[in-house]
């Protein structure tokens, strides 16, 4: 069995059965059919989130720049398609409709990601010829070779740059080194599957649309106003939600890079299924709770023979069109959010300026628009988990967990290779020592399951003896501790092997700072919008909290380009490169971190008293963010709570 589900198991029945034993004995009903509804659906996404790089650029041969730029315009859209889900859910359909729509374009987009159809070929040209590359395997076992009078031949970079053929024959017609420049690589797609692959993103698209913005939403209309048991209710919420994201990352990552891409894309569809039957089994446990806000308006006819309940199924699917625009074209989603920034920082100004009436107003909207500024600085970095850091992870680190083969209380531990190497044949049980590329995707969620409740108890320390750090100075913790994990990687470079792979403890390092930093600045984020907001506006400036999240998520596909480098077959050319390159886009980040993070501590003291008490007890309308945070796309609206 491999070693990451073991961990996870451990992990999982240690703090998931305490978990589940609160639920059941002391919240309603309702709170489990929406923990599991919840924890399969960021199953779903988060599995599909953790091999998509790898699809992108060894299945459909994309360069490193282009599968960033794609993996940007989808998660920025993702962010962005919640803001429309929110507001259908609040006019017309009620948040219960639109969670099961929602899970059901889920399931269907899930579905055709299942689909990979015929992977793209490529060749290369040189003095009239054409050669065919061959790539075969995923991950860590792909295998790539240039095919020569029907031989295959490894290849990498040639010392004055280029590409060196080992042993070819003297007779070659190809020569055993290129110079760059004197060759062309050409790559052949399937556009079938390519268009079916953007289709199948726009549906995913659409459906956390509606989807995400309205479950939690429900969490919190399960308890009365003033109940004390809904801190902790959001808080067991949150659990599920990351264990969902742990589970998809250890079980769609390991089958996506070692069976097939259809294995893993298809077991994060058929858990969003299970989400979706296990919310519509679950209807009778909510309470009457999501239900539309006027029933009798649903059912008049809108759209011919349509009533309004379905006019707006029918425009929202046809709407998944116009995403599949969009999601080709990064260049317009970058555009679409430079006018939506600077409307809205235009918006705000006018409001400061013109709206806020006192002093205090003006100067808790300019400290919103401050935390704003830090989280788009924060998930820009945060969020190279998903794009550089995979790459990262699968080109120059080195993921194996044990050293060698060895025997514990008589089970044999290892990787295959190591006991190939070892001269071990294991009989029966044994634990396979490998984690794929995509399973470290499980390290930040999995830190989660393990930090929260510590650094929970560490708030609730602090704030009883008035000693809490006021939001900026959190904001600049969390910076500084994101900046520190790249830095990690960048100080122990000189750990590198002659095969340019890191060892994998660097790599967790810098997961374990990245989290520790997340729970610094995540969960005070988006509820100090809404305390720090004047009420006419507090949808709006929640709507520009997410839109900062999509920025994040757009220009993090962007430095993701950057840090990639010259690919032939989805196969790295030169690792050394690779690493080089990496390493120097991760020092920059990582400086830039925590420089940002230093400022943000240094005005802290400066601008603490511009949230003019709206942290004081009684202030504010209770707890609206607990969990791993904003960049799980929950839209919070007035008079909720909100998590995930």
């Amino acid at each position: 069995m491999n070693i990451v589900i073991i961990l996870g198991l451990i992990i999982t029945f240690a703090t998931g059965i305490p978990v589940l034993m609160q639920i059941l004995k002391n919240h309603p009903r309702g709170l489990m059919i929406l923990f599991f509804a919840e924890m399969w659906e960021r199953f779903s996404y988060y599995g599909m989130r953790g091999i998509l790089i790898f699809f992108l650029t060894q299945h459909f041969l994309f360069d490193d720049s282009m599968a960033g730029s794609t993996y940007g315009s989808y998660t920025s859209l993702v962010y962005l398609l919640p803001l429309v889900g929110g507001i259908m859910a609040d006019r017309f359909i009620g948040t219960r409709k639109a969670i099961a729509f929602g899970a059901l374009l889920l399931v269907a987009g899930h579905g055709l990601m299942a689909f990979e159809g015929r992977p793209a070929t490529e060749t290369l040209t040189y003095g009239g010829q054409t050669y065919e590359i061959s790539a075969e395997g995923r991950g860590a076992d792909r295998d790539v070779n240039i095919v020569v009078d029907g031989q295959k031949y490894a290849f990498g970079p040639a010392e004055t740059g280029g590409i060196a053929v080992a042993g070819l024959p003297t007779a070659s017609p190809l020569p055993a080194t290129l110079a760059e420049g004197s060759y062309v690589m050409t790559q052949t797609r399937d556009m079938m599957g390519v268009n079916l692959f953007y289709l199948a993103v726009s549906l995913i698209i659409m459906g956390v649309g509606f989807l995400k913005p309205n479950i939690s939403t429900i969490v919190g209309q399960l308890y009365p106003q003033g109940d004390p048991r809904r801190d902790s209710g959001f808080t067991l919420y949150y659990y599920g939600i990351n264990l969902g994201a742990f589970w998809a990352a250890v079980l769609c990552g390991y089958l996506g890079q070692t069976v097939g891409w259809w294995a893993g894309f298809g077991l994060a569809g058929l858990g969003m299924a299970l989400g979706w039957i296990v919310f519509m089994i679950g209807k009778p446990a909510l309470e009457g709770k999501g239900e539309p806000p006027n029933p009798e308006m649903l059912k008049r006819p809108m759209i011919g023979p349509l009533n309004r309940e379905w006019s707006i199924y029918l425009l929202a699917t046809l709407g998944v069109g116009l995403i599949w625009f969009l999601v080709q074209r990064n260049a317009i989603v970058g555009g679409v959010l430079l006018a939506a920034t600077i409307a809205s920082l235009a918006f705000i100004g006018y409001v400061i300026i013109a709206v806020c009436k006192t002093k205090a107003q003006r100067e808790r909207m300019m400290l919103a628009v401050v935390l704003i500024f830090g989280s788009v600085i924060f998930f820009t970095l945060f969020e190279q988990a998903g794009t550089s850091l995979n790459l990262f992870a699968d080109r120059n680190v080195d993921l194996s967990l044990t050293p060698t083969a060895f025997n514990f209380l008589g089970v044999t531990v290892g990787t295959p290779a190591q006991l190939e190497a070892a001269g071990i044949t294991p009989s029966g049980f044994w634990v396979d020592a490998t984690i794929t590329a995509a399973q470290t995707q499980s390290f930040n969620a999995g830190f989660i399951l393990l930090f929260a409740p510590i650094m929970a108890a560490i708030w609730a320390y602090l704030a009883k003896r008035n000693m809490d750090p006021n939001p900026t100075m959190k904001f600049g913790l969390g910076l500084i501790q994101v900046g520190l994990g790249f830095m990690v990687v960048v100080w122990g470079a000189g750990m590198a092997d002659s095969a340019f792979q890191m060892p994998i403890i660097l790599l967790g390092l810098l997961y374990m700072f990245h989290t520790t930093g997340e729970l610094f600045l995540s969960p005070v984020g988006l509820s100090e919008i809404t305390k720090l907001s004047m009420p006419a506006v507090v949808s709006f400036m929640m709507a520009v909290w997410f839109l900062a999240s999509s920025i994040a998520q757009f220009v993090g596909g962007w430095i993701a380009g950057l840090a990639g480098t010259e690919t032939v077959g989805g196969q790295v050319l030169d690792p050394g490169l690779a690493l080089r390159t990496s390493l120097e886009i991760f020092e920059k980040l990582g400086w830039g971190g925590m420089a940002i993070g230093a400022f943000f501590i240094l005005i802290s003291f400066f601008i603490k008293g511009w949230s003019h008490g709206a942290n004081d007890a009684g202030n504010h309308p209770g707890p609206t963010l607990t969990d791993r945070g904003q960049e799980d796309g929950n839209v919070a609206r007035p008079g909720t709570s909100t998590a995930g």
